[in-house]
């Protein structure tokens, strides 16, 4: 099951629907990390952070300097916040 732990739900009632806002990239990836495992994250976006000796402090390091790899990263953690409601904002 995929969770959420916002870490500022206070600011929550601004953007209600928006699975990013109040989460940290180090949230994000630890909760990718944690549903889908390494090996299968490594699949679904081939980063080598994600599929050679992959930790969070590696991944945290490549994608605050790879926009391209963070955006990918954003997106499947946005589309597994979509499906863990039933398709329903």
């Amino acid at each position: 099951m995929f969770q959420f732990s916002f870490l500022a739900t206070e600011h929550m009632d601004n953007q209600p629907h928006n699975p990013l806002h109040g989460a940290t990239l180090q949230h994000i990836v630890e909760c990718l990390a944690d549903h889908y495992g390494w090996a299968e994250l490594g699949h679904l976006i081939p980063i080598r952070c994600f599929t050679h000796d992959p930790s969070v402090a590696s991944s945290l390091k490549f994608l605050r300097r790879t926009p391209w790899a963070r955006a990918k990263v954003e997106a499947l953690y946005v589309e597994t916040w979509w499906r863990s409601r039933g398709g329903q904002a």
